[in-house]
């Protein structure tokens, strides 16, 4: 039976101790502690270094794009750092820059700086891609090398970006190798922030530079303690306005228990990953409240088909069948999800496979395919984080059951971090992940996570020939309808015929809090603190 480290409930009486912002000066700016369950997956705060849902909660507050996606509202592009973009051919993007930005150190940003941000001393080498761009320079010239991990995602968001013409002080245009769909959204995602280049090539080494990226957003990092915590400080100079908080501390606190026991005290104003089991404690205070709902990500479980036993994809297959997903959405959230229609979202538009569906739970077909497929009850290892997502654990003991009932002898052996999950030490099976969307298009998903570029491909765990092919339409066509086919046949293959993966559920983020603070969630783990999300 799963035991929860339960956490003290503020009473009533407790209401007499005023909390932290209600005793600041009148007219002075509050600060805000949010506990967190990590801060970084790599212990640094570059969004190429750090691509995880954890550092997104982080990046909003000090890094920026030249485009934005509306979190906060209807998903759709709004300009960033960039005030007005245009196609100029179905490769080419002109950019508008907005003017008197500043970074965190006072500079203003210009053009060079935005082309900076997408050059290979920042973005690492990029193997593959076109010209000069990405080219064949490994480090800055300052001999900084970053880790290979920061070229992998630059190549995952814009591997097909050939060059960066400086056309005047406010424009700019991005050339890509060959027609790009989606060629916009792509400068949303947040692999794209602008940094300023002096304070990248004044730092002493990659890491100082990784731990303390300057880039234009509302707060700037005054102090990171890996594994400990991050605070952020007004940045007055902010193009946007004067920001609502002079400072923002960031706390990693791993178990919620913990995380809910600091709200409770007054020690934080935060308490992020709300398990929807414990929400109803939460409210019974009522200086608190729990908000937040859908987010554009969904829960996995991946398989590696390297595994002897996983080699056979009737047995991946059986593994799809036997997941009960609406036990998992009824019994661990309430109903507050859903079973989405694959690796999709709705707001994809007019890409949305919208008859889609995931895989049936099926017991009798799970049966059937393990007996056509010889399945003599080998373990098959399943590498388990505690609870780096939301109810990870809980989630997991559910699968397993049901996958014993169905005849799958799948074994749990809990991992501390993602680099022993992905470890090639032993033998790997299945692992959890998420999958989220940066921006409205299959192409943001994925080619980024499944495709020749994605992770999984990458660390060796599954990899399908015709998939690949298929990611390079997906990434390099314009053509509406050969881009519809492309994806179905993808998620036939990645879902139904050679599963790299299972979907279980759209991903719900909560987030606990003082109730009298004016903060809003967006659909996205990233946590915006701007004036117009902090309305008093």
């Amino acid at each position: 039976m799963l035991r929860r480290r339960p956490f003290l409930l503020a009473s009533a009486g407790a209401a007499l101790v005023l909390p932290r912002l209600a005793i600041a000066q009148a007219g002075r700016r509050p600060s805000i502690t949010v506990a967190v369950q990590k801060l970084a997956n790599s212990n640094t705060l570059e969004p190429l270094r750090e691509s995880s849902n954890v550092g997104t909660r982080l990046m909003a507050s000090y890094a920026e794009t030249l485009m934005m996606q509306d979190w906060l509202g209807d998903l759709s592009l709004r300009p960033g750092l960039a005030t007005a973009w245009r196609r100029v051919d179905d490769h080419t993007l002109e950019v508008t820059l907005r003017s008197g930005v500043r970074f965190h150190d006072g500079r203003e940003m210009t053009a060079e700086d935005v082309a900076f941000s997408f050059g290979p001393e920042r973005m690492g080498q990029q193997a593959g891609a076109a010209s000069n761009l990405f080219g064949s320079v490994p480090t800055n010239r300052q001999g900084k090398e970053a880790p290979p991990e920061v070229a992998a995602v630059a190549r995952r968001a814009f591997g097909g970006l050939a060059w960066v013409e400086i056309v005047d002080r406010q424009t700019l245009r991005f050339i890509h190798e060959g027609p790009t769909p989606a060629i916009e959204g792509r400068f949303a995602q947040l692999a794209g922030m602008i940094v300023s280049r002096a304070a990248f090539e004044a730092a002493p080494s990659w890491l100082d530079w990784g731990r303390k990226p300057v880039g234009t957003g509302p707060y700037a990092i005054e102090e990171f303690r890996p594994d400990q915590s991050l605070t952020l400080v007004a940045h007055d100079a902010y193009w946007g306005g004067r920001p609502p908080l002079s400072r923002i501390r960031f706390v990693e606190v791993p178990e919620a228990s913990s995380r809910l026991n600091m709200l409770a005290s007054g020690e934080a104003d935060f308490a992020c990953d709300v398990p929807p089991d414990l929400i109803g404690q939460v409210e019974r205070n009522p200086r608190h409240e729990v908000v937040g709902g859908l987010i554009m990500n969904l829960r996995l479980s991946v398989f590696d088909k390297t595994n002897p036993v996983l080699a056979d994809a009737r047995v991946r297959r059986a593994m799809t069948h036997g997941v009960d997903r609406q036990s998992i959405v009824d019994a661990l959230w309430g109903g507050r999800t859903g079973i989405p229609r694959g690796e999709q979202f709705a707001f994809y538009g007019e890409m949305f496979q919208s008859d889609w569906e995931v895989p049936k739970f099926d017991p009798a077909e799970a049966r059937r395919l393990l007996k056509e497929a010889g399945y003599k009850g080998d373990p098959i290892p399943y590498r388990l984080l505690n609870n780096y997502y939301t109810a990870q654990v809980p989630t997991a003991q559910i699968l397993v059951e049901g996958w014993r009932q169905v005849g799958l002898n799948v074994q749990i052996e809990t991992r501390e971090n993602f680099s022993q999950v992905l470890s090639k030490e032993g033998q790997r099976g299945i692992w959890d992940w998420s999958n989220s969307a940066g921006f409205n298009d299959p192409v943001a998903s994925m080619p980024r996570a499944h495709g020749p570029e994605g992770q999984q491909w990458q660390v060796g765990a599954w990899r399908n020939e015709e998939f690949g092919r298929l990611c390079a339409v997906l990434d390099g066509s314009v053509d509406l309808a050969e881009r519809r086919r492309a994806f179905r046949r993808m998620l036939e293959i990645a879902e139904r015929e050679d599963p790299a993966y299972t979907v279980l559920h759209q991903t719900v983020n909560f987030t606990a809090k003082r109730r009298d603070l004016p903060w809003k969630p967006g659909q996205s783990f990233g946590m915006d603190f701007r004036a117009q999300n902090w309305k008093a």
